[in-house]
């Protein structure tokens, strides 16, 4: 019996994916659940299973659209399972052989801790390949069985390329470039964009962190980074000028009483914007967890449509990649984005003195159409405000000034 396998919906809004990668060869005998192949949408990458095990069928390739509910594969269920697809029971090691060579079970052990096919973790595991000298082709890092067989046909060594070649390499755009070069011109194109700059001491941050990063670590499990400082300084300055944190649909502009922070992050595929929902009630410790989450999931490639969908204001952190100062793209159909970039040591005036401080430009392009340049402004030097006066994002105020009610 052939069970049709077909592609599932993943989203109301999409229509069709791209295969992208078969993990499975065509008439490989497949066990229920196992991963078959790699399709990817104009938002996220997510794979298809066996729904029962037998001989696999492909329908489609690599590189084939598909619409939603098109058949990618099939399974004769009533094939009759290989002996070679029966895995062995492992027999205990005598006790004194084991003693004698111990380094013989770490490439064992190494393999179950790497990413790989379940052929590639047998070969590593058989021929005690160290996986560090074996080069990924799969997506995340992921081992595939021809990539364990060419470290052991070039061992101690990666396969070479040809220096200063002249080859031209095509290579199909994915459905997640295509969407985010589509929406960067419409960003342009749609909105009056403008961009207004600030920079922000970040002395005082630095000097929490350093000061508290090991109990804030050890009581939450999670390092104290910046995004939680940005992400809470954004949220009460969203609050205070509640047109960055709006947007226009018609004739009308939608006003949000939350933030829901859109945080731009860069996965193996491209570009993706998680959201933390309601960062206006959460504490720091619950962004950070709520950051850590998100962009390990970006690079697995496992965000949902749900988590990348909704956002009302969004962060990008050019910084990490070096960037002293760039004019960040409005994430439509949102008002506003705030670019935070590299910290560098400068000169400053100080009370009179030249003082080196870490400084970080700070980059807000919004859309003029519903944002006026004294809103701009304004919430720009609000989130410097906070940041550079971190116990004010306790109370979003100055608790001096909030116990004298003034």
């Amino acid at each position: 019996m052939a069970l049709e396998i077909k592609v599932p919906s993943v989203g109301e809004s999409i229509n069709e994916v791209t295969l992208v990668k078969w993990l499975k060869a065509d008439g490989a005998w497949v066990e229920r659940d196992e991963v078959l192949a790699e399709l990817e949408s104009e938002k996220a990458t997510f794979e298809i299973n066996a729904e029962q095990a037998g001989v696999l069928k492909h329908i489609a390739k690599e590189n084939d659209t598909l619409l939603i509910g098109d058949i990618a594969c099939s399974i004769d269920t009533s094939a009759e399972r290989p002996a070679s697809a029966e895995v062995p029971a492992a027999s205990p090691a005598p006790a004194k052989e084991a003693a004698a060579a111990p380094k013989a079970a770490e490439p064992a052990k190494q393999a179950a801790d790497v990413k790989a096919t379940p052929v590639a973790a047998a070969i590593i595991a058989d021929k005690q390949v160290n996986p560090a000298n074996v080069v990924p082709s799969g997506a995340n890092g992921k081992i595939y069985k021809q990539d364990v067989l060419a470290a052991l046909q070039n061992p101690g060594r990666a396969p070479q390329t040809v220096a200063f070649g002249r080859n031209d390499r095509p290579e199909k755009m994915s459905n997640l470039r295509k969407t985010v070069s589509r929406r960067l011109v419409e960003a342009k194109n749609t909105t009056a964009m403008l961009t207004t700059f600030n920079e922000v001491d970040m002395t005082r941050i630095m000097e929490l962190r350093k000061l508290y990063k090991d109990g804030f670590s050890k009581t939450h499990g999670v390092n104290l980074g910046f995004m939680s400082f940005f992400t809470k300084a954004c949220s009460y300055a969203l609050q205070e000028w509640p047109a960055v944190n709006a947007y226009i649909d018609g004739d009308q502009i939608i006003y949000h009483d939350y933030c829901d922070i859109s945080i731009a992050v860069s996965a193996p595929k491209g570009l993706v914007v998680p959201v933390i929902r309601n960062a206006e009630s959460l504490s720091m410790a619950d962004i950070e967890k709520k950051v850590v989450e998100l962009a390990t999931k970006a690079r697995e490639n496992k965000l949902t449509i749900e988590e990348m969908t909704g956002g009302t204001f969004t962060i990008t952190n050019g910084g990490v990649f070096g960037s002293l100062m760039s004019t960040p793209i409005i994430n439509i159909p949102q008002s506003a984005i705030l670019g935070m970039h590299k910290i560098q040591e400068r000169p400053m005036a100080i009370n009179g003195k030249v003082e080196i401080r870490p400084m970080m430009y700070l980059a807000l392009s919004y859309d003029h159409r519903i944002i006026d340049g004294r809103e701009s402004v304004s919430f720009l030097v609000r989130v410097k405000e906070l940041l550079e006066n971190p116990e004010l994002l306790l109370f979003g105020k100055d608790p001096v000034k909030t116990l004298l009610e003034l």
